[in-house]
């Protein structure tokens, strides 16, 4: 026993050359009893593969599965056969779930995608593992700014440039690969892995809630927690994300005239849509960011102490935030306040106005009817439907006081906010895994966009829930360039394989 151990600790930072000498040496500890984890051969399993991994991840941004563009919907089905075709090579019981159809503003029905389920083990003295992600992505161009072909996965100085590469393709391919690894090795996963990847994530999760409801009693019975890999980092420093914003988006319709007039010939006659419209709007939010509409930061649940010696121990740059963004001047000028203010606060944000003249050049038009859109994020303990009512009858007061001749219709989607304990066991875990990894404590960080499904998940299945990102601070989600670091996709796969492990010791 000696001898073996002796052996694995003076290779510990060397390479096995061979495959099968690692192996007997792992077999030997374990018939031996000897309690070691074989993390450093996993991770050089994984850097003797990264042109696979980024050949892989090359091969799926080519595939233009933007879930906004009906045109688009046939690529998107074929981005989900090729999630499933990996799926099964890696011996998963894969089942595509059909969700249903999708109705397009011209009335006429094309079928969702189906979304893709997986397991991968059933040992019932295991826990077990859902890992939720999608393979939908955001419009892009080149006409947008891009500086590159968006879907053609360029390499510029170790930035891997693609539309859906940080969002969320590389994560979902870096957990198939930390279960590979193992696989390949011919080592037992740590724990039972159950995959839930959709396809409509970037329009709203169409029919996935429902689905969730239907799979409780089934699909998710046996699933103990719930991981989630679909954000960033808030520095090059890792981070665990406990926390999310909700949304609540509405559409002000304000109509007037039966159709578009002309300015020169109807101007000063008649009460105009866009005068109204632009009157509620600027009523919402005054120039330092407070909110107007009463009753929206009376709900915010209150900033404790111990939340705000959380956030002073974060690692982030003010100054580098303000000059990566392009402003002269930020809403607050120190670290907790702008944190506090991107992720524990409500905000406004007026998004565009729909049937106004916005094109290049002149046209001197009066629109029939306009419709504002703008949002207010969700934090605890606000309620979506307490939230469109406040609103609604809001802008209704404000419009009435206009005595206007003209029609306020105010209509709105919401998705809650989700919060996690980052008390819990997955956080230790995730501590575990990042420290063994990259040798450093994560940060503990909210988000301030939406994830809704978090909030789906923990309402229909009661799980616990944990957000392990791996994705760039700078990564441009939804932007122009978007990209995904090697190092990031890389260490984050062998991040995956550690966080597996560290999932299996949790005793509950």
């Amino acid at each position: 026993m000696e001898c073996v151990k002796t052996l694995i600790t003076s290779r510990k930072n060397e390479t096995f050359h061979r495959k099968e000498e690692m192996l007997a040496v792992i077999f030997l500890a374990m018939i031996l009893g000897i309690n070691a984890h074989p993390f450093d051969e996993l991770h050089q399993y994984v850097d003797e593969h990264v042109e696979d991994y980024v050949q892989a991840l090359r091969e799926w941004v080519a595939v233009e599965s933007d879930s906004s563009d009906a045109t688009k919907r046939p690529d998107l089905h074929r981005m989900m056969d090729m999630t499933a075709k990996k799926l099964r090579n890696m011996g998963g019981e894969v089942e595509m779930v059909d969700i249903g159809s999708q109705e397009l503003p011209d009335g006429t029905n094309i079928p969702l995608p189906k979304v893709v389920t997986a397991q991968i083990g059933k040992d019932s003295n295991k826990h077990t593992v859902c890992i939720y992600g999608h393979v939908d992505v955001q419009p892009a161009k080149m006409e947008d700014g891009w500086a590159t072909y968006p879907y053609n996965l360029t390499d510029i100085d170790g930035k891997l440039y693609g539309r859906g590469s940080s969002d969320n393709k590389a994560p979902v391919l870096a957990w198939m690969h930390a279960v590979e690894a193992y696989q390949a090795l011919n080592l037992d996963l740590p724990v039972n892995v159950k995959f839930l990847i959709e396809g409509m994530e970037e329009t709203g999760s169409n029919g996935l809630d429902t689905m969730i409801v239907a799979k409780r009693d089934t699909f998710f019975s046996d699933v103990d927690y719930i991981i989630i890999s679909d954000s960033g980092w808030l520095s090059r420093k890792p981070a665990l994300t406990y926390g999310t914003r909700g949304n609540c988006y509405f559409f002000a319709e304000v109509e007037g005239p039966k159709q578009d007039l002309h300015s020169g010939v109807y101007g000063g006659t008649v009460i105009e849509p866009m005068t109204d419209l632009i009157g509620i709007l600027d009523s919402l939010i005054s120039p330092n960011g407070t909110i107007l509409v009463p009753g929206i930061r009376e709900a915010v649940a209150p900033f404790s102490d111990e939340e705000w010696k959380m956030y002073q121990d974060i690692d982030f740059d003010i100054e580098t935030f303000r000059s990566k963004i392009g402003v002269s001047q930020l809403m607050y000028n120190n670290k907790v306040d702008l944190l506090a203010h991107r992720w524990r606060h409500p905000t406004v944000s007026i998004h565009g106005i729909e049937g106004a003249f916005s094109a290049s050049g002149s046209k001197t038009v009066i629109p029939a009817k306009v419709t504002g859109k703008f949002s207010i994020r969700q934090v605890p303990d606000m309620d979506p439907a307490v939230v469109k009512t406040q609103v609604t009858d809001y802008l209704n007061s404000l419009f009435g006081k206009r005595k206007s001749p003209n029609k306020l219709k105010v209509t709105m989607i919401g998705a809650k906010p989700w919060l996690a304990d980052t008390k819990h066991a997955l956080y230790e875990a995730g501590k575990a895994a990042v420290k063994r990894v990259f040798q450093m404590e994560p940060d503990l960080i909210r988000e301030g966009g939406t994830i809704p499904i978090a909030q789906t998940f923990q309402d229909v299945t009661g799980k616990s829930i944990i957000m392990l990102p791996i994705g760039g601070f700078d990564d441009g989600l939804h932007s122009q360039n978007e990209k995904m670091n090697r190092y990031n996709y890389i260490e984050g796969t062998k991040l995956f394989i550690s966080y597996l492990h560290e999932v299996a010791e949790i005793k509950e």
